[in-house]
């Protein structure tokens, strides 16, 4: 079972993320966070697998946030989400820890695959996301 923890500071955002993987018994939503600064502090408490992370969140941003449990928390790997898919987002979320990327538009299918993905400690990039990424940052 992959343990996750929620963090964005939408609730409704949130709680739908939840019900996304309630269904399926290979998840376990472990819990919520609303900011950046609560999801460092719930992750070392619940120890998730997982932590899906949105980008722009008060108090402690997620790419803060990231770096922070990058830094200290290495095994709670994250799986950053954002309404924002530029690549500046893209690229600071991963160069900050992150072992992935999705934007909020992606299918639920995406999300519960990028999850397992990340959980196995390989890369999940949305697809549009990493064409453009390899068309700006490596054939520039």
């Amino acid at each position: 079972m992959i343990r996750v923890l929620m963090a964005d500071d939408q609730p409704l955002v949130r709680r739908g993320l939840s019900l996304i993987l309630a269904p399926d018994p290979a998840f376990e939503v472990v819990g919520e966070a609303e900011d950046g600064a609560h999801a460092v502090t719930l992750a070392h408490e619940l120890r998730p697998d997982v932590v899906v992370m949105d980008i722009r969140m008060p108090v402690l941003d997620g790419v803060r946030a990231t770096r922070e449990l990058a830094d200290t928390l290495p095994q709670s790997r994250v799986l950053a989400l954002s309404t924002f898919d530029m690549d500046e987002y893209v690229v600071a979320a991963l160069r900050a820890g992150a072992y992935g990327f999705l934007p909020k538009d992606a299918s639920p299918e995406e999300l519960t695959a990028a999850i397992r993905t990340v959980h196995t400690g390989e890369a999940a990039v949305a697809p549009r996301l990493l064409t453009r990424l390899i068309s700006t940052y490596v054939r520039a």
